[in-house]
C-alpha cells in the first residue's frame, strides 16, 4: 500500500478538498502510474452531485488519466517502467461475457464495467478512486499506450471525450462521401469535428450561437448552421447521413431528425435530465434511426490513440492547478472553456 495525495468530494454537493488515499501495491498483472495530467469531464460534476444516483463518498473523480509507469508486476508483458500510459473510464470488467470476449468491455453483461472512480472493485468491493490524484494502480489489460509524439496534457481528454466520439464514427463506418453534422461544440463536439474531418467526411456544425462559426471552421468544419435561423435550418433538411448529438439539454429532437436523409442516423451521446420526445413519423417517413453509443472498448480506445498519433489529433484544453477545480466546475457549467479543463497533477505537490 502507498499513500497518495488527491482531491475528493467528501459528500454530495460539498466542494472538492485535499484528501489522502491508499493505493494497493501492484499485483502480478498491475502497473503503477505516476499521474501527470487528468482531464475534467462533465460526468465528474454529475457524479459528485449525485445527479445519476448511487454516488460513493468520499469520491476522487477523474477518468481521463495520462502519466508514466513507475512500477510493474512480475507478469506484466505489455509495459515497462518509464513508458507513457493512459487510463480511461474503466479499470475492469467480468472478462468472460460475450461483450468482454469481443473487446466490448464497456458493455459488460455480467458485472458491468468497473468505473475508474465511483465504482467498486469486483474482487474486494472497495471503492475505486480516480485521477485527481498523484498515482493509480491498474491491471495492464485496462491500461493504454500513449505516444511520445503528442502533447501529454492534450492527450488526457482523449480517454473519454475522444473515445466517446471516435467509437460511433467507427461503428457506423463514417468516411469519404458521408455528410456528418455535429450538434454542440463543447468537449465532445470539438473532438467529433476533428475525427469526422480526419476520416474524410463533410462536416457541418449545428449550433444555436452564430458566434461559434469561426471556432467551428478553425477546427476543420466545412459548414456551419445557426439552428435558431429557420431559413438556415431548412436549408439542410434531408441532408445528413449522420448526426452526432452531444447535447445534454432538453431539445426538440424532431426538428433535428428531419435533417437526416433516407436511412440517416442520429447518434445520441449526451444524456438529458428528462427523456427526449420524438414523433414516430419523423423516423418512419425516411426510414431514419436514432441510436446511442457509450465509450469504446480497450482495443478500440488504443486504436483511437494510435489514430490520433498518426493524424496529430489532440483536444483543445486549458490547463489548471488542482486547487482551482471547484472554480473550473462552475466555469464548465457556463460553457466557459475551450474545450476541456485538464489538471496539472504536479500542482498536488
Amino acid at each position: 500500500m502507498s499513500t497518495t495525495k488527491a482531491y475528493a468530494a467528501p459528500a454530495v454537493n460539498i466542494p472538492l478538498e485535499p484528501f489522502s488515499l491508499e493505493r494497493r501495491a501492484p499485483g502480478a498483472h498491475d502497473v503503477q502510474i505516476e499521474i501527470l495530467f487528468c482531464g475534467v469531464c462533465h460526468s465528474d460534476l454529475h457524479q459528485i452531485r449525485d445527479e445519476w444516483g448511487g454516488s460513493i463518498f468520499p469520491m476522487v473523480p477523474g477518468h481521463e488519466i495520462v502519466g508514466r509507469i513507475t512500477a510493474v508486476g512480475d507478469y506484466v508483458s505489455k509495459f515497462k517502467v518509464g513508458d507513457l500510459a493512459g487510463v480511461g473510464c474503466m479499470v475492469d470488467s467480468c472478462r468472460e461475457c460475450t461483450s468482454c470476449q469481443e473487446g466490448l468491455e464497456q458493455y459488460c453483461e455480467t458485472t458491468g464495467f468497473v468505473g475508474t472512480y465511483n465504482s467498486r472493485e469486483i474482487k474486494t468491493g472497495q471503492p475505486t478512486y480516480g485521477g485527481y490524484a498523484q498515482s493509480i494502480v491498474v491491471d495492464e489489460k485496462y491500461t493504454l499506450h500513449v505516444s511520445e509524439k503528442l502533447d501529454l496534457a492534450r492527450v488526457a481528454p482523449l480517454l473519454c471525450a475522444g473515445i466517446t466520439t471516435y467509437s460511433p464514427l467507427r461503428q457506423w463506418k463514417v468516411g469519404p462521401g458521408h455528410r456528418v453534422a455535429v450538434m454542440g461544440l463543447g468537449g465532445l463536439g470539438h473532438m467529433a469535428v476533428k475525427f469526422a474531418v480526419a476520416l474524410g467526411a463533410e462536416v457541418t456544425v449545428l449550433s444555436t450561437s452564430a458566434g461559434k462559426e469561426a471556432d467551428a471552421k478553425a477546427l476543420g468544419a466545412h459548414k456551419f448552421v445557426v439552428t435558431k435561423d429557420e431559413e438556415q435550418l431548412n436549408s439542410v433538411n434531408n441532408y445528413f447521413d449522420f448526426i452526432i448529438n452531444t447535447i445534454s439539454a432538453q431539445i426538440d429532437l424532431g426538428s433535428y431528425v428531419n435533417l437526416l436523409r433516407l436511412d440517416g442516423t442520429m447518434i445520441l451521446l449526451g444524456v438529458p435530465s428528462e427523456a427526449p420526445q420524438l414523433h414516430a413519423f419523423n423516423l418512419i417517413a425516411k426510414r431514419r434511426r436514432v441510436a446511442g453509443s457509450l465509450i469504446g472498448g480497450i482495443a478500440e480506445t488504443q486504436e483511437m490513440l494510435d489514430f490520433c498519433a498518426e493524424h496529430n489529433i489532440m483536444s483543445d484544453i486549458e490547463v489548471i492547478d488542482i486547487q482551482h477545480i471547484n472554480e473550473a466546475f462552475e466555469r464548465m457549467l457556463k460553457g466557459d472553456v475551450k474545450y476541456r479543463f485538464v489538471i496539472d497533477v504536479a500542482s498536488l505537490n
